[in-house]
């Protein structure tokens, strides 16, 4: 079996909002982001947890179709040891942040205990 190589896409923009179309397509594209499973690091900044690169290059290829024709937008992929290497210098991190990082597993299961006694 294939070991699980986690990746992060990090996502990076700057989209003008100076008129109200403009502001309707930076709403629409962060909206975008949060149904996609990104989250919001800073400002203009949304990282997502991708199972691997194959995973991480189809969710940048769906940014890719997504994006708002104006602005500046960028991405970079990231093995999840290189963005466990972040430091945050002033602040704590969001509890979404603390949540969705290597070292927390999430068990989901039942009563498979040989010892329970229901």
């Amino acid at each position: 079996m294939e070991k699980i190589r986690l990746m992060r896409l990090l996502v990076l923009f700057d989209i003008p909002m100076k008129t109200k179309a403009e502001l309707r397509e930076y709403r629409q594209f962060t909206k975008y982001l949060k149904s996609e499973g990104f989250i919001r690091i800073q400002y203009s900044v949304y990282a997502k947890l991708c199972i691997n690169s194959d995973a991480a290059s189809t969710a940048s290829k769906r940014l890719k179709r997504n994006s708002p024709v104006k602005g500046d937008i960028r991405y970079l992929i990231l093995s999840e040891m290189q963005y466990q290497n972040i430091v945050n210098i002033h602040e704590g991190y969001s509890l979404q942040e603390q949540i969705t990082t290597i070292d927390r597993t999430l068990m989901i299961g039942g009563m498979n205990d040989e010892s329970y006694q229901g």
